[in-house]
C-alpha cells in the first residue's frame, strides 16, 4: 500500500489536476516557517526582556543592600550614642541624689529651710524628664551617608 502512495505522491507533481494542491501545501509550508520564525524572534525577545528585568532586580536588589547596610550602621552608631546618654543620664541622677543628700544635711545643720526638689527616676517615664525645652541642634547631613 505503501508503494500505491508513493507511485501517487510521485505522479502528482507531473499531473497538472494536482498543481493546485501542490501549491497549497507550498503555501502552508511557507507560512508555517514564517510563524516558526516569528514565534523564534517572540520567544528571543521575550528571553532578552527577562535578562535585562533580571539585570535590573540585581541592581536594585544591590542598592537596598547597601542602603539596608548603611542604615543598620546609623542604628548601630544612635544606639552607642543613646547608651552613653543613657550612662551619663544615671551618673548625673546619682550626682544630683549625692548633692541633695549634702544640702538637706546642710539645711538641718544650718536650720535654714531649703526647698530640695525631687528626683524623678529617668527609668520609669524618660519622656517626662523635668529639663527645660532646649532646641535641638543637628546637621542636616546627620542622617545621610
Amino acid at each position: 500500500m505503501a508503494s500505491i502512495q508513493r507511485q501517487g505522491s510521485s505522479g502528482s507533481d507531473s499531473d497538472p489536476r494536482y498543481a493546485h494542491v501542490d501549491e497549497r501545501k507550498r503555501k502552508r509550508m511557507i507560512s508555517n516557517r514564517e510563524s516558526a520564525r516569528r514565534s523564534r524572534m517572540k520567544k528571543q525577545k521575550q528571553m532578552e526582556d527577562l535578562v535585562n528585568e533580571i539585570n535590573h532586580l540585581e541592581s536594585a536588589n544591590a542598592m537596598l543592600k547597601q542602603n539596608i547596610d548603611s542604615s543598620v550602621q546609623r542604628y548601630v552608631e544612635m544606639e552607642s550614642a543613646n547608651n552613653v546618654l543613657r550612662a551619663q543620664a544615671v551618673e548625673l541622677t546619682d550626682r544630683l541624689r549625692s548633692l541633695n543628700s549634702v544640702l538637706q544635711i546642710w539645711a538641718e545643720i544650718s536650720g535654714i529651710n531649703v526647698e530640695i526638689p525631687e528626683i524623678p527616676d529617668p527609668l520609669m517615664k524618660p519622656w517626662q524628664l523635668p529639663c527645660p525645652m532646649q532646641p535641638l541642634v543637628a546637621s542636616a547631613d546627620m542622617f545621610q551617608d
